[in-house]
C-alpha cells in the first residue's frame, strides 16, 4: 500500500501501525543499532510506481525504515513525499548491481553507489529482522 504523507494525517498513521507495528522504541533503537537508512538513489521502478517519480532528470531519492513488523520506504517527489508500506512476508529482496525490493506487485531498484554500500550494514540488519520475524510467525509443522 503506497500512501501520500506530505502533510500529517492521523488515519494514515493508524494504517501504518495496524499493517506493520508501531515504530521500535528508543532502547529497542539503540539495541539495533538504529532502524532508518541513510537516503539511496532510486535507479527504477515497477510501471505502476512511475507516477511517484520526478518526470525531469531529477534524481529521486528514498529511505527505509524498519518495523517490528515490516518496512516503510519513504520516497520524495520534490515537495511531495509518498510512504510504500510493505509486512515483512511480502518482503522479497534481490541483490544485483544494488539492490531490488519486491512487493504487492511493485519494485523498487536502489542504485549501487557510495550511498548504497553505505547502507549495507543497514540491509543486513533489515535481513536479520525479516528472518526473525519468518522463524516467528512460522509453523513449525510446515517445516
Amino acid at each position: 500500500m503506497i500512501l501520500n504523507t506530505t502533510h500529517h494525517n492521523s488515519e494514515h498513521k493508524k494504517i501504518i501501525t495496524d499493517l506493520i507495528g508501531s515504530p521500535f522504541s528508543l532502547v529497542q533503537k539503540l539495541k539495533l543499532g538504529g532502524v532508518g537508512s541513510k537516503r539511496m538513489i532510486i535507479e527504477d521502478v515497477s510501471p505502476n510506481m512511475k507516477s511517484m517519480m520526478n518526470l525531469v532528470s531529477d534524481i529521486n531519492y528514498a529511505n527505509i525504515e524498519i518495523r517490528p513488523k515490516g518496512i516503510l520506504i519513504m520516497i520524495n517527489k520534490g515537495l511531495k513525499n509518498f510512504t510504500w508500506i510493505i509486512p515483512f512476508y511480502q518482503l522479497v529482496i534481490y541483490k544485483t548491481n544494488g539492490s531490488s525490493i519486491h512487493a504487492q506487485g511493485k519494485f523498487i531498484h536502489f542504485r549501487n553507489n557510495t550511498n548504497f554500500r553505505e547502507n549495507k550494514k543497514f540491509f543486513d540488519k533489515l535481513l536479520d529482522q525479516k528472518v526473525k520475524f519468518d522463524m516467528e510467525h512460522t509453523n513449525p509443522n510446515t517445516i
